[in-house]
C-alpha cells in the first residue's frame, strides 16, 4: 500500500540481519551489501519486480536525501 515514490530500503546495520539471509556472516553484523536481499524480499511482497523496485527506490532516495 506503500506509493512507489515513498518507498526506500535499507539494512537494520549492524544489528538484525536477515532471517532468511541464507549464508549468515560469522560475526553477525548486518551490511549494506545485504540491499539486494532486502529488495528481492520487498519487491516478492508486492508482487513487482525486483527491477522496478529498484528503479523506484533509488529515485526515491535521490530525490529524498538531495543525491
Amino acid at each position: 500500500m506503500i506509493p512507489p515514490n515513498r518507498l526506500m530500503i535499507e539494512t537494520d546495520a549492524p544489528f538484525l540481519t536477515p532471517r532468511d539471509l541464507k549464508e549468515k556472516p560469522t560475526d553477525g553484523r548486518n551490511e549494506p551489501a545485504f540491499l539486494p536481499h532486502i529488495l528481492q524480499t520487498v519487491a516478492r511482497c508486492i508482487g513487482r519486480p525486483t527491477e522496478e523496485v529498484a528503479k523506484a527506490t533509488t529515485e526515491t532516495a535521490v530525490e529524498f536525501f538531495g543525491i
